[in-house]
């Protein structure tokens, strides 16, 4: 796994395509704040709970400024299909050779249960409208991720 980054840092620029070919990069949130979300599995528990929180959160978030992107190994069929079933509202870039999840530092040996693997960490980067990381939610609480970040970016902008 890549050093994992920090807050206060500038965030490694990415391309990644989403399911209906349409390339997510960096750039195309310069000016916003993105919370840039990576988990391990299309339609798996915890996965989609999480992102039907963040669904179910989204006019909240954008009435905030915030943009999602999810990004996963998944393909993009998976990540077709995982976005029709729960009719989600944010894009999800496949990331199957592992590119982006390694330059951010979430990709790599991990242990769950006791038992190691390798995977994705689940990890959320809240980064500014400026490219530059300022929070980082290493165990999101996928129930309530939406609320987390929106309280997080209020004590941010206090």
């Amino acid at each position: 796994m890549a050093t994992p980054l920090q807050p206060g840092d500038a965030v490694p620029p990415f391309s990644g395509p989403t399911a209906d070919g349409h390339v997510v990069r960096l750039a195309d949130f310069a000016g916003r704040w993105l919370a840039l979300y990576a988990y391990p599995a299309d339609d798996t528990p915890g996965c989609t709970r999480q992102a039907c929180n963040l669904r179910d959160g989204t006019d909240a978030l954008r009435a905030a400024g915030v943009a999602v992107v999810g990004l996963s190994p998944d393909d993009a069929a998976s990540h077709d299909a995982f976005q029709a079933k729960h009719a989600l509202s944010f894009p999800l870039i496949a990331d199957p050779d592992h590119t982006i999840l390694t330059d951010y530092g979430v990709w790599g040996e991990k242990t769950l249960y006791g038992r190691k693997s390798i995977g994705v960490t689940r990890t959320t980067f809240l980064i500014d409208p400026d490219g530059v990381i300022r929070h980082i939610f290493r165990r999101p609480k996928v129930d309530a991720h939406a609320q987390e970040i929106l309280a997080r970016l209020e004590t941010l902008r206090a």
